[in-house]
């Protein structure tokens, strides 16, 4: 069974509710579409009600049995601007400020992720919004969890018919926000990506420190920043699986590290992958 067919089986154990605030856009219907007819979701899609409904229509895409909200028109618009503003206050927000924000989609389900008396547990966006139109608004009402030192993102890649990583499944850190990480920001994302994998894919995390150089094969302050990284990572997280500095081919190919790093507690297995910044992880994808 894939990683997406595992997820889907979850889900439907446990039907949970998503919101959507790009619901104006053709592929956030579609996707709607195929999600309410495999029913492992519950949709709330956030959006100007008559343009979604005209959209669906016209593209003969089905999205019965999704719930619609406008947020300048719903019941809770005016609880959600004292809710952002009782947030934002100390940071200078005024209430006028908030009930615009509020008119926001993004805003405006991050909102209802926040209120504890609606359904809604969880938003995906950023189809039609950068990274940071879609986190400022997570951090500023969601917050980050308890004990996050650094924000970092990561993209779950599914290669069908895959024989490395995690039946073809990995985890690509940090993939879009912090540019260039100090060897310490560096194990703090390769600690809070391997928990990720964990709880996402629910097998244990096997962690590459990437690099252009295996086992010090290469010298420079760059190779010296993941060995550091690795380190701290050991030393704050004993029972994690992790080792670098490796190369992508020594890291996934048991064939290669058998070579190249036969003694690397990975056995070129490893399904967390953390890339040194972000613009060596464009090259690799």
């Amino acid at each position: 069974m894939s990683f997406i067919e595992e997820i889907k089986k979850r889900a439907k154990k446990q039907t949970k509710t998503i919101v959507l605030p790009e619901a104006e856009d053709i592929r956030i219907l579609e996707a709607t579409s195929q999600v309410l007819k495999e029913g492992y979701a519950n949709i709330i899609l956030v959006g100007n009600q008559e343009k979604i409904e005209k959209k669906a229509k016209e593209n003969n895409i089905k999205i019965e049995g999704a719930q619609i909200v406008e947020p300048n028109k719903a019941e809770n618009f005016e609880k959600y601007i004292n809710l952002l503003y009782e947030l934002r206050k100390n940071k200078g927000m005024t209430m006028e400020q908030a009930r615009e924000l509020v008119k926001d989609p993004v805003y405006y389900g991050m909102l209802m992720v926040k209120d504890e008396n609606t359904k809604a547990d969880g938003l995906v966006s950023g189809a039609a919004h950068s990274t940071s139109e879609t986190l400022r608004p997570a951090l500023q009402i969601l917050k980050t969890a308890p004990g996050t030192k650094l924000v970092s993102a990561f993209f779950v890649m599914v290669v069908p018919d895959c024989r490395y990583g995690e039946k073809g499944t990995f985890i690509f850190a940090d993939s879009g926000l912090n540019e260039n990480p100090d060897s310490e920001s560096l194990a703090e994302i390769a600690i809070s990506s391997s928990k990720s994998f964990k709880q996402l894919v629910e097998k244990e995390p096997k962690v590459a420190m990437l690099s252009y150089s295996t086992y010090g094969s290469a010298k420079s302050p760059l190779t010296e920043k993941v060995i550091e990284a690795t380190k701290f990572v050991k030393e704050k997280e004993k029972e994690l699986l992790v080792d670098g500095e490796l190369q992508l081919d020594s890291a996934i190919v048991p064939e290669v590290a058998a070579f190249k790093a036969p003694n690397s507690p990975l056995k070129g297995e490893a399904n967390v992958l953390v890339f040194p910044n972000l613009d060596t992880r464009k090259y690799w994808l």
